[in-house]
């Protein structure tokens, strides 16, 4: 894996670890007190990670001394699910239980926009237009959330009321999918940016699917799930299993991709972290030194600064 690589895991110990990708080693850990820690996020630019609980947001620095925040993003009510980065910093999403979207400015105190969604959100994840914000929600709906509009432009109800519980987009915008309760996946092309065409339906995984994410060359999709396995799937393939990644012992709650996607890492309740090669569906490093479960992982090892 490429040279200046951030990779760091979070959970239920309420400690972020940052973790040499290539030995295993924990280089640095950061306290977070108040709470565990849902979603991490590394800004585009590798300075900063912010770190998603409840009910607050945190910054941190990745490679200055300092173990205190930067900020606090205060102003959500519940669990924070989910929250990325615009591609230049410029700002931040938040999405929550409170059933809310965010927009925060990262430099200027306080919220710059919030939308109100009908149910809570589980998970949510930026287009890469910048423009829109996908959401996935606890009553079976996928919000699109249109920013230049300043409103939700459409609602997908793949499966009636079956919580959605994470959301992905395509690096090239072509497609969507969603993961529900039921270990459903859910996958529309998209024409002009203004429709939605099912093309899939699979039935990934017999109980809970935790996360799904695509690649960023978008030939795969990861689906992670309580069945303690991560399932790769063949896009070009009509989204076929590829592999499935056993050794997990508990669930198996995020997955995060190397920009050249042949790596994936994951998070799971057995406190640990794995790291996988894609063309074997091997388990090459456990990243090990958690108390609890670990509910989220972070990696960029993008080569652009």
């Amino acid at each position: 894996m490429p040279a200046s690589v951030v990779l760091c895991s979070a959970g239920y110990d309420h400690t972020i670890r940052f973790w040499e990708a290539p030995t295993g080693l924990c280089y640095r850990s950061l306290q977070y007190d108040d709470s565990q820690i849902n979603r991490l996020r590394i800004t585009p630019d590798k300075q900063y990670i912010a770190a998603a609980a409840n009910p607050h947001v945190k910054l941190f620095e990745i490679n200055a001394k300092n173990p205190n925040p930067l900020r606090s993003f205060e102003g959500h009510s519940g669990n924070v699910t989910a929250l990325g980065f615009q591609k230049d910093n410029k700002w931040m999403f938040t999405a929550s239980e409170d059933a809310s979207v965010k927009i925060w400015d990262v430099r200027a105190a306080g919220c710059q926009r919030d939308y109100e969604s009908n149910a809570p959100i589980n998970d949510a994840v930026l287009h890469p237009n910048q423009g829109e914000i996908f959401s996935g929600d606890l009553d079976g709906n996928v919000g699109v959330w249109d920013l230049t509009a300043n409103s939700c432009s459409h609602q997908l109800v793949p499966d009636g009321k079956t919580p959605i519980r994470s959301v992905t987009i395509a690096s090239d915008g072509s497609i969507v999918v969603a993961a529900n309760n039921r270990g459903t996946i859910f996958v529309w092309k998209t024409k002009n940016g203004a429709q939605f065409e099912p093309v899939h339906k699979i039935d990934a995984h017999s109980t809970y699917c935790l996360k799904c994410v695509l690649s960023p060359d978008c030939k795969y999709l990861a689906t992670t799930s309580a069945d303690k396995t991560i399932k790769l799937w063949s896009v070009q393939d009509g989204f076929s299993l590829y592999k499935t990644l056993e050794g997990h012992t508990r669930w198996v709650w995020d997955v995060a991709w190397s920009a050249d996607s042949a790596y994936v890492v994951s998070a799971s309740s057995d406190k640990t972290a794995k790291l996988w090669e894609v063309s074997t569906g091997e388990a090459i490093l456990e990243y090990t030194g958690h108390h609890k479960a670990v509910t989220s992982v972070a990696l960029n090892d993008s080569s652009s600064e």
